[in-house]
């Protein structure tokens, strides 16, 4: 009798336990200055947005989020305002943080799902503990129950194939939009880290500056970033002469304008920033024990982030640190995979969380379980 009353109960907590799989959702979370990545297990990437909000500037109000505001940039109404909350990869407005990371949440969630038990979200190294704790709040205001933390070279690293239990050092340069970082990892531990606040998208402000400055032609920053995307390359173009026409603003009449841009130009601009991208890189190398250094020069660089696409970035690197040096499949997802990979290992998560569990975490009991 009591054997059955203990199966019955068992069948009963696993039934239980699957209805709350297909209620609630165990997400990975990649806030970053230009996009946002979720992921949920068993699901994968579900969202792949903008980090942009469009306010109404007279009454604050919320009038479009992520890609259906990014498409209004430089084409916005005169009430309407563009903002990005996370800059340099922290919260700069908390506000509209909680605003889009609610709307994008509920996105990411199931049809019938009102409630996440749990997420993993990535931290840029070196954060205050205001800084932390903006991007926890906002997170909480999202209505999930148990929030962790785990810094955002580490969770690359993972989610490029380096294992938590390699001894082998590894070094990861993870390139975003308003920041790069510079992670050394081994047994699953950071060794080294480093935030260098300049990214990809400081080339696409470059840009502007340079045709507004040299060829009188004022250019928004989805055209900036076209040109990046078309003819940008970290090393010399092979065909210096290719060109695309842009379309502005000319500044000494205000009237249109179109110009050709060359490859040469546009890798002209790129170079400076690039360069101060790899010294960073270079000084982070060079403080690290000769043991690390040795197996960061057998095993060379992993490149993650979306900045990897740029063309070419893989031999800048190699040619600027004379190491080896690898560009992911898939960069700009590197990060989210690696946090999702952790909902595998619960021990492992735990001892990686950089955070407290949240107050509002009523479901620790049965993840333990899991």
């Amino acid at each position: 009798m009591l054997r059955r009353n203990y199966k019955r109960r068992t069948s009963s907590f696993w039934h239980f336990q699957t209805l709350r799989d297909l209620v609630s959702d165990s997400m990975a979370i990649d806030m970053g200055s230009s996009n946002t990545v979720i992921a949920v297990r068993g699901r994968g990437v579900v969202v792949d947005e903008p980090s942009v909000v469009a306010v109404n500037k007279m009454t604050g109000e919320v009038v479009a989020i992520g890609r259906e505001a990014h498409v209004m940039e430089g084409r916005e109404a005169r009430e309407v305002t563009l903002v990005r909350p996370l800059v340099d990869g922290v919260v700069a407005d908390f506000d509209n943080t909680q605003k889009m990371l609610s709307h994008f949440v509920r996105a990411a969630r199931g049809g019938i799902s009102h409630f996440s038990r749990r997420a993993v979200m990535s931290v840029l190294s070196g954060v205050t503990h205001v800084e932390h704790r903006a991007l926890l709040t906002a997170a909480e205001h999202a209505h999930i129950g148990r929030i962790y933390m785990v810094e955002e070279g580490l969770a690359s690293a993972i989610g490029a194939g380096v294992s938590v239990e390699e001894k082998q050092s590894a070094a990861v340069v993870d390139l975003g939009g308003d920041s790069t970082n510079i992670a050394v990892v081994s047994l699953g531990m950071i060794v080294y880290s480093r935030a260098e606040r300049t990214g990809s998208n400081d080339i696409d402000a470059a840009l502007m500056e340079r045709l507004r400055r040299f060829r009188g032609l004022s250019i928004g920053a989805p055209t900036a970033e076209r040109l990046k995307i078309e003819l940008g390359s970290a090393i010399e173009p092979a065909d210096p002469a290719r060109s695309v026409s842009v379309k502005g603003r000319e500044v000494t009449t205000g009237r249109p304008g179109a110009i050709d841009v060359t490859a040469d130009e546009v890798y002209a601009v790129a170079q400076p920033i690039l360069l101060k991208i790899a010294e960073g890189v270079r000084e982070a190398l060079s403080g690290l024990q000769p043991e690390v250094v040795s197996d960061i020069y057998e095993r060379g660089l992993i490149v993650t982030g979306g900045g990897a696409l740029l063309e070419g970035l893989g031999e800048f690197l190699h040619r600027e640190t004379s190491l080896a040096t690898r560009v992911v499949p898939e960069p700009r997802h590197s990060c989210v995979m690696g946090l999702m990979k952790l909902f595998d290992s619960p021990p492992l998560l735990r001892r990686l969380t950089r955070s407290e569990p949240s107050l509002l975490d009523a479901d620790s009991a049965s993840f333990e379980m899991q």
